[in-house]
């Protein structure tokens, strides 16, 4: 008798324990897609927020590099009355005042970018400083030589310091869509 009632609980138990393992497995299986398309929703959600975000990030900085780019912060800071060492403080602090206001863009941008950036601000204020230091005599020096003496240097690298930036900004703009 006891094995004709371990077969019957055997026949009993074998198909429940089946069954139960099929609606586990198929329950799971539900969970795990309900799961990913929550995700993507969020996803979806999350990028309609942050890509306006990222892109008006984008446009702060091409904005920042164009307004620090030697040939239109000359043309924006006049150097007129001014001696070369007042010029040379302005112009420093003008990019260093556009890159501080724009430091929080960095977020939205991929670090390589963001590098790319910070390289052309440190290019032209390496460009202003030579063409500071090449100045003779240069606390009596006028305003005027000091931005001659950029122009000059720009003329002669023949690479203005914030193109590839912008290019690197642009690119990545682009891969947004």
């Amino acid at each position: 008798m006891d094995s004709a009632l371990l077969i019957d609980l055997l026949k009993i138990t074998l198909p429940a324990l089946i069954v139960a393992g099929t609606v586990y497995y198929l329950i799971r299986q539900h969970l795990e897609k309900e799961q990913q398309r929550r995700l993507i929703e969020l996803r979806l959600e999350s990028s309609k927020t942050t890509l306006p975000l990222r892109l008006q990030a984008y446009e702060r900085i091409i904005l920042l590099l164009e307004r620090i780019t030697p040939n239109n912060l000359l043309v924006r800071l006049s150097s007129a009355g001014q001696t070369a060492p007042e010029y040379h403080r302005l112009l420093l602090q003008e990019i260093r005042a556009e890159y501080e206001h724009n430091l929080s863009q960095q977020l939205y941008m991929s670090p390589e970018a963001w590098g790319q950036v910070r390289q052309a601000k440190e290019s032209i204020v390496t460009l202003i400083n030579k063409a500071y230091q090449s100045l003779p005599n240069q606390q009596q020096a006028r305003g005027t030589e000091l931005a001659k003496r950029v122009l000059e240097a720009l003329l002669t690298d023949e690479a203005d310091p914030t193109t590839a930036a912008i290019d690197a900004v642009k690119r990545e703009a682009v891969g947004l869509f």
